[in-house]
């Protein structure tokens, strides 16, 4: 168990490591899989049919 002390702790540190450096930096909004606004061909993929008018 005394060889593996080590080991742990050094994945332990890691791992606190790459938490803490995930959390300080973020992606920006441009990496975002969504769109905000659907254009008419996102609609389509959705299955939204962009020429029919919602304000009738």
């Amino acid at each position: 168990m005394k060889e593996f002390l080590p080991i742990i702790i050094s994945l332990v540190v890691v791992f606190a490591l790459v938490v803490v450096i995930s959390k300080r930096f973020k992606l920006s909004s441009r990496y975002e899989r969504k769109p905000r606004q659907l254009n008419t061909w996102s609609a389509l993929d959705h299955g939204i049919d962009p020429t029919v008018d919602e304000k009738l």
